[in-house]
């Protein structure tokens, strides 16, 4: 288990030894990160990732995303299960340009006014807050739904019509969180796929 910073982490890795001396400079060109159950507790360094498009810190102690200001080309950002309980503004949020899923479930965010900067994220199509105290919120998500405009998918569930415009009452099959909307955006790994595809 590690307690360290992201720096620390690749620099000591057994695997990334061969590249300790030039992993500064050569950050800039990472396209792909995953740093995921690593109980990492800052990302300080990322900020020279200027070329990053995925990037997976979920099961970690963050608490901070501010790192990412630079990461401009994101289209992937992975935060579930971490300690963050607040968003940064709509600057940086407006600077993601090219973010399209962003998951935040699992994280301590309990107020509506703080996830509404999501609304600055031009490109955001789908986004997970589920298990967060924010989402047991009464109106939680006709609130979301209507902040962030080019969202289409809210916590496994494609928004319906009945969810954007208020007091519309749709048939069955069409209202809100109905089965038939079910899209399971964030997968997780099953340990039983991961044996089959290890043999």
């Amino acid at each position: 288990m590690f307690h360290g910073t992201i720096t620390e982490e690749l620099t000591s890795h057994e695997e990334w030894s061969h590249y300790n001396e030039n992993i500064r400079e050569d950050q800039k060109d990472f396209v792909f990160v995953k740093f995921n159950g690593l109980h990492l507790k800052s990302m300080e360094n990322l900020q020279s990732c200027i070329s990053l498009r995925v990037c997976i810190f979920s099961n970690n102690f963050l608490t901070d995303i501010h790192p990412l200001q630079s990461c401009v080309k994101l289209i992937k950002l992975d935060l579930h299960g971490n300690q963050i309980k607040s968003l940064p503004d709509t600057k940086f949020w407006s600077g993601l340009k090219n973010l399209k899923l962003l998951y935040l479930h699992d994280n301590g965010f309990a107020k509506l006014t703080n996830i509404c900067v999501l609304s600055a994220c031009p490109s955001l199509i789908a986004l997970t807050m589920f298990d967060c105290p924010v989402s047991l919120k009464k109106g939680y998500r006709h609130v979301l739904v209507n902040s962030i405009w080019p969202l289409k998918a809210l916590d496994h569930h494609v928004i319906s019509d009945e969810e954007i415009i208020q007091n519309w009452h749709l048939p069955e099959r069409f209202k809100a969180c109905n089965h038939r909307f079910f899209f399971n955006f964030c997968p997780a790994l099953r340990k039983e796929k991961m044996k089959h595809s290890e043999v």
